[in-house]
């Protein structure tokens, strides 16, 4: 049986499609760029088929020969959200007919009242609803809060919880929620490939417990072992405004935040749990709130992270590549170049250049990246603190802090774009190549191309500031290369 996984490089998608290949199943990925999933452990057991969903003639070939087919995109964050879903997920709905698909599985968000539903859970159920429409045996998964090792959720709870001993929280935290593990929706996720025909609905999946979003923080902070927290809910807060309160303790950026929030101002608890009769719980019973932060932090502590919520491309930069010199589209390109000798070889300095970012920082004047960060965040980009999900390896396509790994080619070349909001397009590049007597070479260069007026005038306010940026960062990723092969050579030495 072949499955097409839609959102194979976001959060749920990319946890998805290597458990459907361990049950033994054709997996197929769709993806706008087929680059983006090179780097996954499990890309060479699956097929990458490239297709937008925006383009619905792109569509019939990525379709053929497909027995199950899952939608897991949306556009969170983006202006025009509600009909950009709606129209993919009719060309979804249109080319899994023609195509002869025999279900597709769909995982939304909670149902409200109608008449307390939010954008963000109004346009969740429209997708629903083209879905269940279709004609093609639809399984509409309906979830709430999930509960897993870098989910957007989870790092909101967990940064909130670990940052703040003493918080003042809108109303909304008293709100009843039913939560569920990552790995429970993954095992429904899979189960549901063998729906019977007939099955067409929506089904509730929560987990065990229900609980306020207060309840939550202090049972996180006893699972970690932290103090119990003091939570003072105050007057409600609109949407906007506590977004902004995740976003400033969070590194969860305000565009996703709102939607989040969104789905906590109301009760998030299943109605019903129709879905045991397909999908019966597991012996051992669906996995507790307590038990899902042991295992996620777990996760965390052992850099074994498989994918975050930041991994989806948002609506910040375009995802056109470095364009090839040097031509440069035909545009103006403003240019940062650095190099130097580095007196250590190749895989030292690459050591160094692979683990830049997230908690090593960008090795140079830490204050002004971090007042870049916050300036995005200000004006509604993600900012800095999006990290990395692992300390020492890197894939093309995954977030790095304001940045999008584009491109590695190991040991030598590290290419970022960046995510922040800027007016026009920008790369960070790092190599690092041989010299002679074991030596080796760095070279950086920033690569800009301003967007108008502004864009011009932006790459000028900044320029006096590259060399204290972008020069000691160069000097320091020189030095960091050097200190560690002298730790190697005297550690060889010493054996």
């Amino acid at each position: 049986m072949r499955c097409l996984v839609t959102g194979a490089t976001g959060y749920i998608g990319g946890r998805l499609a290597p458990r459907l290949l361990a049950e033994g199943y054709q997996v197929r990925c769709l993806a706008r760029h087929a680059g983006r999933l090179r780097d996954v452990p499990w890309a060479a057991a699956a097929e990458i088929a490239e297709g937008d969903l925006r383009r619905p003639e792109t569509l019939p070939a990525v379709f053929a020969g497909v027995d199950t087919a899952y939608y897991l995109v949306h556009s969170l964050g983006q202006a025009g959200f509600e009909k950009a879903d709606r129209e993919a997920a009719e060309a979804f709905a249109a080319a899994a007919r023609t195509a002869g698909v025999r279900r597709i599985i769909y995982l939304g968000g909670p149902q409200p009242a109608q008449d307390e539903a939010s954008p963000h859970l109004r346009s969740r159920a429209e997708v629903g609803r083209v879905l269940l429409a279709s004609g093609v045996p639809t399984a509409v998964l309906r979830a709430a809060v999930i509960i897993g090792s870098g989910s957007a959720s989870f790092e909101m709870l967990r940064y909130l919880t670990e940052r703040l001993p003493a918080m003042t929280t809108p109303r909304w935290v008293r709100n009843r929620i039913q939560p569920i593990a990552v790995e429970d929706v993954l095992r429904y996720l899979v189960r549901c490939v063998d729906l019977p025909p007939e099955v067409n609905r929506a089904f509730d999946i929560g987990g065990p417990d229900v609980l306020t979003f207060s309840d939550m923080i202090q049972r996180y902070a006893r699972v970690a072992g932290l103090r119990r927290r003091i939570i003072l809910p105050v007057r409600p807060l609109s949407p906007a405004l506590s977004s902004y309160w995740v976003g400033l303790v969070t590194p969860v950026p305000n565009a996703i935040a709102r939607p989040l929030v969104e789905s906590l101002i109301h009760e998030a608890v299943a109605h019903e749990h129709d879905i045991a009769a397909y999908v019966p719980d597991p012996p051992e019973g669906l996995t507790g709130f307590d038990r899902s932060i042991e295992l996620a932090l777990a996760r965390v502590r052992d850099a074994q992270v498989e994918t975050r919520w930041s991994t989806a491309s948002g609506p910040y930069a375009p995802a056109e590549p470095l364009p090839s010199d040097p031509r440069w589209s035909g545009g103006t390109a403003y240019t940062d170049m650095r190099e130097t000798l580095v007196d250590a070889p190749p895989e030292a300095l690459w050591r160094i250049i692979e683990g830049v970012g997230g908690e090593h920082g960008w090795y140079s004047f830490p204050l002004a990246w971090s007042v870049r960060g916050w300036f995005d965040r200000l004006i509604g980009g993600v900012g800095l603190r999006r990290g990395r999900r692992d300390p020492h390896r890197l894939q093309v396509g995954e977030a790095l802090d304001f940045w999008r790994v584009e491109e590695i080619e190991p040991g030598r070349l590290l290419r970022l774009r960046a995510e922040m909001r800027l007016p026009g397009r920008a790369w960070l590049e790092m190599r690092a190549l041989p010299a002679d007597g074991g030596r080796s070479r760095y070279q950086q260069r920033a690569v800009f191309l301003p967007r108008g007026l502004a864009g011009h005038a932006y790459w000028g306010a900044v320029t006096p500031f590259h060399a204290v940026v972008f020069g000691g960062m160069a000097r320091n990723i020189a030095r960091g290369a050097e200190r560690h092969a002298a730790a190697v050579s005297s550690r060889s030495a010493d054996r």
